[in-house]
């Protein structure tokens, strides 16, 4: 039997199951705060950050893991695992695939690496599938086109909490951020192929989250899914009034809550919402 670990970076979410998941592996990315680095989930939680960042000097910085941090893990792992399954957040909101894919190339261990084009936890939706997947014995190959299938059915809705934090990440332009901030324009943020995209721009909050519901009613009417993912930044009771909502909508769907965590908090903001799903998992 091929011996297989698992890897993922630090913006997956790890429910029970993954945390006690005995081949599962995580890198974590960094959070760059006035000159000074932290390892996100290791020394620096949302909460941590979101009360430095009222304090900074300087405009805050996420870096991915080294090719070096991948590669001295992946020589680690290759002592007592046969290959290696690494899946990370979107390649194109970190260059955390990049570093991968780079050490995938200096070891003498097969590594997989596998661009999840969305992050949190639906990020670890794909990783659990996959697990599964291969311990039914299914060969890696057809776990990796699987996975892929699934992936490119996902709708992902975000109400950004600071238009500013994204602005000054470089996630958008000053036009958009002038735009709605002035205007009190909400936008809808979706993720398209892994990247961040203004969906649509409503006025207000509360239409934006009405027309965030018509967009997953009509998703649910047409494929059916049986889990969607509410992501926050900081404040759990936003995602809870959201939560209990969708429960009363549609009480056959099982609904996830978690926070983003700090690396995405530093783009998004504390206030931040969203809701995710995948039409093609069953």
């Amino acid at each position: 039997m091929v011996k297989t670990a698992w890897v993922t970076d630090s913006t997956a979410y790890l429910d029970i199951e993954l945390q006690n998941h005995p081949d599962l592996y995580t890198i974590p990315l960094t959070v760059l705060l006035d000159g000074m680095e932290y390892s996100d989930g290791i020394d620096l939680t949302p909460q941590q950050l979101f009360e430095r960042l009222k304090q900074l000097k300087n405009p805050p910085m996420t870096s991915q893991p080294s090719v070096g941090a991948f590669q001295s893990l992946y020589e680690q792992l290759a002592k007592d695992y046969d290959q290696i399954v690494t899946v990370l957040i979107s390649g194109k909101l970190s260059g955390t695939v990049s570093s991968s894919e780079q050490a995938a190339k200096l070891v003498d261990i097969p590594v997989t690496t596998f661009d999840s084009q969305i992050l949190t936890y639906p990020m670890s939706a794909l990783l659990k599938k996959g697990m599964e997947l291969l311990a039914a014995e299914y060969s890696l190959e057809s776990v990796i086109k699987e996975l892929e299938q699934i992936r490119d059915t996902n709708e992902t809705y975000v109400l950004v909490g600071s238009l500013e934090q994204l602005h000054r990440g470089g996630r958008m332009s000053g036009l958009q951020f002038f735009l709605g901030s002035m205007l009190n324009v909400k936008p809808i943020i979706s993720i398209v192929k892994g990247a961040l995209e203004v969906k649509e721009k409503v006025r207000g909050e509360k239409k934006a989250k009405e027309k965030i519901l018509d967009y997953f009613r009509l998703a649910y009417e047409k494929y059916q899914f049986k889990e969607v993912y509410i992501l926050y930044g900081l404040h759990e009771e936003q995602a809870d009034n959201w939560r209990i909502q969708l429960n009363e909508l549609f009480p056959q769907v099982k609904i996830v809550s978690c926070p983003l965590g700090a690396v995405i908090g530093v783009h998004a903001g504390e206030k931040t919402l969203g809701v995710s799903w995948f039409n093609g998992l069953k």
